[in-house]
């Protein structure tokens, strides 16, 4: 109910490009207070279906993808595409966890890496310190973005239709700009 309730507050704002990503974040999010509130309240049933309830995310990921690609596709490609997510989404989640385990214990898979005067970030190994992570890493994958792109020349408008080669502006004389 409250994933639908959100996406539909949120519909005219997301993106088409990144619409099944912002679902899946959204419904992710909810998951997550869904477990933490079972985890606190109604134990018992935290225990049973502990492992079940984080799945729920995976799922909407992997359907996600064949919304998005698999239903388009035929099958070979669509069998690389889900090896290449897959490979990519652990490699995604290494490089997240990686981070997390340094920042916020100073080691990376076990192995202590820090030096001893480092002082743990504590929230790096909190769900939130996930989402602190992905936002550095969109950000330097945005700021790389930025400075590969090539720049555009100027568009502007002279005023002289008869003669202007724009054919995307949708003034002047059609015949003229061929």
């Amino acid at each position: 109910m409250m994933s639908n309730l959100v996406i539909s507050l949120l519909r005219k704002v997301i993106p088409d490009k990144v619409r099944m990503p912002a679902y899946i974040v959204i419904v992710a999010s909810l998951v997550t207070v869904v477990e933490l509130l079972m985890q606190a309240y109604v134990r018992p049933l935290y225990a049973s279906l502990g492992l079940y309830i984080p799945l729920i995310v995976v799922n909407c990921i992997i359907l996600g993808r064949a919304e998005s690609y698999a239903s388009k596709n035929p099958p070979l490609s669509s069998f690389f595409d889900g090896l290449g997510m897959g490979l990519g989404f652990t490699l995604s989640l290494t490089v997240i966890g990686s981070v997390r385990e340094l920042l916020g214990k100073g080691s990376i898979f076990g192995f202590n890496i820090m030096p001893s005067f480092f002082e743990p970030v504590s929230i790096m190994i909190m769900a939130p310190g996930a989402f602190f992570v992905l936002a550095i890493l969109a950000a330097v994958r945005n700021r790389i973005n930025i400075k590969n792109k090539k720049p555009e020349p100027e568009k502007f408008c002279t005023g002289n239709c008869a003669s202007c080669l724009d054919a995307s502006c949708g003034i002047g004389n059609k015949e003229d700009k061929q």
